[in-house]
């Protein structure tokens, strides 16, 4: 079966996710069972060899929160010459994608069921991400719940940190105001230029693909932001 979530860090209370196991079906336990072993990292509070874990030494993206896993998937296939590293919380996603690696026969990827701010900070060293990527992370949007959104700037610095010269941060949302507080955040982060200029996006570029759920969106009439920014 899988394994139950670590315990949350006493000095960390607010989490940016909550934890909704829903629908597991049997083929996401058995690509547990079966795949874990191939593709997951289990969170172990230190810092990570992550040339030993994908067996050879290349260029690292991140992506953040990656739901069911089409974004990942997909820059795999797409860019072999680096690594990928994924972090999903919620089981059911994390199982769809295992799944997906091992029918396209990929090995340039690992990931983590895991907090993404307890693994940055214990687990990858600074200045070790070629680029970190955070694709509609959850809106929070009711007010009294904006404490709860992931970006905010004590995070930035943290990405800041993990970032290597000249790596990239690439972000999207489809709700306005998170991409107001995005810009705020973002653009007043020491150590992060925004690509297209103070406040601005940029159109979905190519190793973003359009999930089913951005198009259903756009459908009705919701917009789409893509933040892009440089680590000089």
């Amino acid at each position: 079966m899988i394994a139950a979530p670590a315990e949350a860090s006493p000095a960390r209370k607010i989490r940016s996710f909550v934890l909704r196991q829903g629908r597991f079906s049997p083929a996401q336990q058995r690509a547990f069972d079966q795949l874990w072993p191939r593709f997951g990292l289990d969170y172990a509070g230190t810092p990570r060899d992550f040339d030993a874990a994908f067996g050879r030494c290349a260029p690292r993206i991140l992506e953040i929160g990656f739901g069911n896993g089409e974004a990942l998937l997909h820059s795999v296939q797409r860019d072999p010459a680096r690594d990928h590293i994924g972090i999903e919380v919620h089981a059911p996603g994390v199982g769809r994608l295992l799944n997906a690696l091992a029918g396209a026969g990929a090995d340039n990827v690992r990931v983590y069921r895991h907090d993404a701010v307890e693994v940055l900070e214990h687990e990858i060293a600074d200045a070790a991400l070629d680029e970190i990527r955070i694709y509609f992370p959850d809106p929070w949007h009711k007010k009294r719940h904006h404490k709860r959104r992931l970006v905010n700037p004590d995070f930035a610095a943290l990405l800041v940190r993990k970032l290597a010269p000249g790596g990239r941060l690439h972000l999207a949302t489809d709700w306005q105001d998170y991409a107001e507080q995005m810009w705020d955040v973002l653009d007043a982060t020491a150590g992060l230029r925004n690509s297209a200029g103070p406040r601005g996006h940029i159109p979905r570029p190519d190793w973003r693909p359009q999930t089913h759920f951005e198009t259903r969106g756009q459908k009705l009439g919701h917009g789409v932001w893509d933040l892009l920014y440089l680590r000089p």
